[in-house]
């Protein structure tokens, strides 16, 4: 699952409001039982604890690999502990490896790394042990890989990307003239894709497009501003993380681009998460876009759709903005060679499993798996893979990645843009401001500089 999903919309209260509304007394309280050391077991089994933050279809997928994995490697006593999605399971997670009594390894997402303390909060894979297990560098994007390191050490395993994607309703958009065959035509270029949203309210009377627009944490207004904005080739931070750059004139251009297909009908006006999802599933409108990860939802329901990646409107590259789940080691005081070896094999294996993994909506990180059968098969998650190789995480700062104050707050401004209560540039100058909030604020994970 995925910080869109509405059994998620509740959790995705920031960083800062989590620890305070918390308190440290609180947290490590409830991370006395789950934290304790491992007891080695008579059989003299190797003890991995593993958390993650996977419910819902993507929790479905996750026990099924971890049972396999535990079929596969008998030696291996693997415990998983699913906590709750979002600032909570980050909170717990930083507070543990802040005591150094974390598990010995744990899900992340990638975007999140920067600002989670990597050397206080995480330690490093060993590199020596990952080329054991059969993990090396040239067998992932060579951006996506690098994401994960800190000051040239791995702190993270890129397992998948889960970026922005078209969604279609394939008789819609056959009685519209927008299919080839069995395929959505190509819809590149803004003038195209308006055209394509209009030929469809044609045919229906209705808006062609469906995403979420508002409720509480609306975070899509946000990914879909920064999918657009990347294809310029505009940055909203520079690439260390630390200043502003969000370039005037190419971020208007999206925003007025956003609020234009509003303006004329074409896109749905009010919608919430589960709305926008309940809207495409009833064949009421030809587009969705949203993350890969609602294919389950959509199958279940028995719609003929497909799927897509975002379309290249604003420039030649057709990016998307994504984030990666990734496997870390939490910072513990006591680390050894048994337990760092056994996570190594886990992370191969998943990795070399993630087909399994990619029936969930999402793109497999891990190179060879892109043309293993098992996945090939796979239809439609499948048809988009290649956007792996043009997806746009946030740059990395404290305050953004999933669940994070930044995709919170400035998907609260463009909420507004597309419900009608302020101008583009109106919200831009105020996505502007809390941006500069953000970056003067501390990072508020304990023992973390900002």
């Amino acid at each position: 699952m995925h910080p869109s999903h509405p059994s998620r919309r509740r959790v995705l209260a920031g960083s800062l409001g989590a620890l305070a509304a918390t308190g440290a007394t609180g947290v490590v309280g409830s991370l006395a039982a789950g934290c304790a050391a491992p007891t080695a077991a008579a059989s003299g089994r190797t003890h991995l604890r593993f958390w993650h933050l996977f419910g819902g279809g993507d929790g479905v997928n996750m026990q099924t690999m971890l049972s396999a994995f535990r079929a596969a490697h008998p030696d291996i006593e693997l415990e998983a502990t699913t906590l709750q999605w979002g600032a909570p399971y980050y909170t717990k997670l930083g507070m543990a490896g802040a005591g150094g009594r974390a598990p010995e390894l744990a899900a992340l997402h990638m975007a999140r790394l920067a600002g989670f303390g990597p050397g206080r909060l995480l330690d490093p894979f060993d590199p020596d042990l990952l080329a054991e297990a059969g993990v090396h560098p040239e067998d992932f994007p060579p951006d996506l890989w690098r994401r994960g390191q800190i000051a040239g050490r791995q702190y993270a395993i890129p397992l998948d990307t889960h970026p922005m994607v078209l969604y279609y309703q394939t008789e819609l958009c056959r009685k519209a003239g927008l299919m080839d065959g069995d395929r959505l035509k190509p819809l590149d270029g803004v003038e195209r894709f308006t055209d394509a949203l209009r030929a469809v309210k044609k045919v229906t009377g209705a808006p062609a497009l469906v995403t979420e627009t508002l409720g509480p944490d609306c975070i899509t207004p946000w990914r879909l501003f920064s999918t657009f904005y990347s294809q310029t080739g505009g940055t909203v931070l520079s690439p260390d993380g630390k200043r502003l750059a969000l370039d005037d004139a190419k971020a208007l251009r999206v925003l007025e681009f956003m609020a234009s297909l509003v303006e004329e009908g074409l896109w749905v006006r009010r919608a919430d998460y589960g709305a926008s999802v309940g809207i495409f599933d009833q064949g009421r409108t030809a587009f969705h876009l949203n993350g890969g990860w609602e294919v389950t939802t959509f199958r279940t329901g028995g719609t003929a759709f497909s799927m897509t990646r975002v379309p290249a409107l604003f420039g030649p590259r057709a990016t998307a903005q994504a984030d990666s789940h990734a496997l870390v080691l939490p910072h513990r005081r006591d680390r050894d060679a048994a337990t760092d070896r056994a996570a190594c094999t886990f992370v191969a294996w998943m990795l070399k499993h993630s087909a399994e993994w990619a029936a969930g909506g999402h793109v497999p990180a891990y190179l060879p798996v892109l043309d293993d059968p098992a996945y090939l098969a796979l239809e439609p998650q499948s048809a988009y893979r290649s956007v792996i190789n043009d997806v746009v995480l946030d740059e990395p700062a404290w305050f953004a990645g999933s669940a994070s104050r930044m995709w919170i707050e400035l998907g609260e401004v463009f909420s507004t843009l597309l419900t009608g209560s302020r101008t583009p540039r109106a919200a831009l100058t105020e996505a502007k401001q809390r941006l500069g909030r953000l970056l003067d604020t501390r990072n508020p994970l304990p023992g973390v500089a900002s």
